[in-house]
């Protein structure tokens, strides 16, 4: 057992995770034209702003610094901005010097830092019955990255940033056949759930199909109803030869109803999700009842402790803001695995926000 985690399910990959020597973190960044949805997204601080937030985060992660705009992207919430949950990944890079890669599914915002693109483009809004123009290139590229990342790393934990992604990810689960309305997380403390289903509906509707329709067509779910990064992820944990932790709250959930619609014989034992407690614990969604609709995956979810925190934009994580995204819940982990205490990780933590903010 690992303190301050917790386990549902089987604790094999968290074992795995714990020998491995040679871990790489890989995020995936992605845009939808659906964060641009008034009242969908906090991300960013604005709906026009959300393009900019995958691109922001790995130039903090990479730089240090904002790149793509004077300054980092903040998250809206309903007591005060809280900070990108990039900064708990940024913590864990800084106290082990942690492999990281960023993966580019498709940017409306390119970062001004290296990476590694598939050739994707951006999401639409799913509103207009569009989603992802080309998910079937996004995915082989993505194959192709797995299997290379693999060869240089025994375990490779995927995280993401993709503003609006939860609302892409109850679209391409309702296509696929999941009852999941009412049940994926958020980065606000309200969870918006009758925007979201809307805009789904809307999606389905354009195109004439019925929840469940596609459960034998993933792409085309992901072509009318999803966002790069799902597609992309999906991709890279297919094309691994290594453990995957899939580093996220329920957009990962989004990610394992496609790989086990586009590959069935996958061996689900040999990939796990790992977020935070925030989304473990959140009572306006259910990440557990959607794993449990689409196979035997663990969930392991740690807890940042970040209620003591002196910083009321961090304090406000375990509140219910923001809870989770560029992987924090993984990082987080991954952090105490390898004997970083609760403590250390706050304070280095906060540290990095007064660095970055100030």
């Amino acid at each position: 057992m690992v303190d301050n985690v917790k386990i549902f399910g089987s604790d094999k990959v968290l074992k795995e995770l714990e020998k491995s020597e040679n871990m790489l973190f890989a995020c995936v960044l992605g845009n939808t034209a659906v964060s641009k949805i008034e009242g969908i997204s906090g991300a960013g601080g604005s709906p026009e702003m959300t393009p900019y937030t995958p691109a922001l985060d790995v130039e903090l992660m990479l730089r240090n610094q904002a790149l793509s705009l004077p300054e980092i992207a903040i998250t809206e919430s309903d007591e005060v901005p809280a900070p990108t949950p990039g900064l708990l990944t940024k913590t864990t890079y800084e106290l082990l010097n942690m492999p990281f890669v960023a993966v580019s599914a498709g940017l409306e915002v390119e970062p001004q830092t290296s990476y590694i693109s598939l050739n994707g483009q951006p999401g639409g809004d799913l509103r207009e019955g569009k989603g992802v123009p080309n998910p079937k290139e996004i995915f082989d590229n993505a194959v192709e990255t797995g299997k290379f990342l693999s060869q240089i790393a025994d375990h490779i934990m995927i995280g993401e940033s993709t503003p609006a992604g939860t609302t892409t990810a109850q679209g391409v689960l309702t296509a696929l056949g999941y009852d999941v309305e009412g049940k994926v997380s958020g980065c606000m403390m309200h969870n918006p759930h009758e925007l979201k289903t809307s805009v789904v509906n809307a999606a389905l509707e354009k195109n004439n199909v019925k929840p469940g329709d596609l459960k034998d067509d993933p792409f085309k779910a992901v072509e009318i109803a999803g966002d790069p990064t799902l597609i992309a992820t999906a991709g890279m944990a297919i094309g691994s030869s290594v453990p995957v932790t899939l580093a996220g709250g329920t957009q990962m959930t989004a990610v394992l109803a496609l790989i086990k619609s586009i590959k069935p014989d996958y061996d689900f034992s040999n990939i796990a999700i790992a977020t935070t407690v925030y989304v473990a614990n959140d009572e306006t969604s259910n990440i557990l009842d959607i794993v449990n609709q689409i196979a035997d995956v663990a969930v392991y979810a740690a807890d940042p402790k970040m209620e003591n925190s002196s910083n009321p934009g961090l304090a406000s994580f375990a509140k219910g803001s923001v809870k989770e995204g560029v992987g924090a819940g993984g990082s987080v982990l991954y952090a105490y695995l390898n004997g970083i205490t609760p403590e250390e990780f706050l304070a280095k933590l906060e540290e990095l926000t007064a660095q970055v903010f100030g």
